[in-house]
């Protein structure tokens, strides 16, 4: 299967919604600690080496998330560690690139996620403890989302509603918000240590999952919060991300410290259906291809970039 070798060690890893064979990945330098940032926009081919850089760019901090745009497959937007959040047009030149750049995050911005409903807008979540909302077509963020107590992690969208999101914070709760309201609609206190990632179920709206420090994935049910559907246990270290299936409705995708990206049936008893131990350092970057069914890619602080078919062996050829 394809290996993608960066200068920088990986972050984040998103297959585009527009093209089957195209993917683009976040890295920074020095484990993000210090130094540059670059993304790279990759191309599946069938033959060797598989995989192909069409074009990168370079950013003066780390790239922490990128995503794609859903309404122009050409574009897409990163989060980098600056506090900034830059737009990149993969049709133009590099030098006419990025085509904006916001600056309004006080502090790393760690994720980013393009609405799949509406199609025109974007959230950001940062380590200044704030969730913030964007249009393409807006100079300034339309609205600021500030309740957390500690840094956002992620904040993403629900798959059917176009005004719902979630968001996962280090102050341990995972927070249900909606544009159309002033604060939060739920606040789920889902974990005792810091809650890096969560991901909506694309087949359930009510349906999320959330990582934690605390080496384990819960699954929730917003209807009924009081217990998890499930925990998953198999980690060995943090989780760092977690993925729910574009095509599986019971089937999660995650990636940990522990170096290992994992695959999980929450609706059985023995969930843990997939083990993959391909990287060699710590693997933070999943994600699920929405156009091929089965297709994953994973990135981590080993600077490799593995795209590969589920049930198949990552490093086979």
């Amino acid at each position: 299967m394809p290996v993608f070798k960066a200068p920088f060690n990986g972050y984040s890893v998103k297959f585009s919604p527009f093209y089957e064979s195209r993917l683009a990945v976040a890295t920074a330098q020095n484990f993000g600690i210090l130094g540059n940032g670059r993304i790279h926009v990759l191309e599946l081919s069938p033959g060797a080496p598989g995989v192909t850089e069409s074009i990168s760019y370079d950013t003066a901090d780390a790239v922490y998330d990128v995503c794609w745009s859903e309404s122009h497959d050409s574009v897409l937007v990163a989060a980098i560690g600056d506090g900034s959040v830059k737009i990149y047009d993969t049709a133009l030149p590099p030098p006419s690139n990025p085509i904006r750049s916001f600056q309004e995050h006080a502090r790393e911005v760690h994720s980013v996620d393009y609405n799949p409903t509406r199609r025109d807008s974007f959230l950001t979540a940062s380590w200044d403890d704030t969730v913030k909302l964007w249009a393409m077509d807006r100079p300034a963020s339309i609205r600021t989302f500030k309740e957390h107590a500690y840094c956002v992690y992620q904040a993403i969208w629900n798959p059917k509603h176009g005004d719902v999101f979630a968001s996962a914070s280090g102050d341990c709760t995972l927070r249900i918000w909606d544009v159309r309201e002033p604060g939060s609609t739920m606040i789920i206190p889902a974990h005792d240590f810091e809650i890096l990632s969560c991901d909506w179920n694309k087949y359930d709206d009510c349906v999320l999952a959330t990582s934690s420090v605390d080496k384990t994935i819960k699954v929730w049910d917003v209807r009924s919060y009081r217990v998890p559907l499930a925990v998953l246990n198999g980690h060995g270290y943090a989780v760092r991300k977690v993925k729910f299936s574009p095509h599986r409705r019971s089937l999660i995708a995650s990636c940990s410290y522990d170096m290992t990206v994992c695959l999980w049936d929450y609706m059985v008893e023995d969930a843990l259906v997939g083990r993959y131990d391909h990287h060699t350092e710590f693997a933070v970057g999943i994600d699920m291809s929405v156009l091929v069914e089965g297709l994953m890619a994973s990135t981590g602080w080993d600077e490799l970039v593995y795209v590969w078919q589920q049930g198949m062996d990552p490093r086979a050829s």
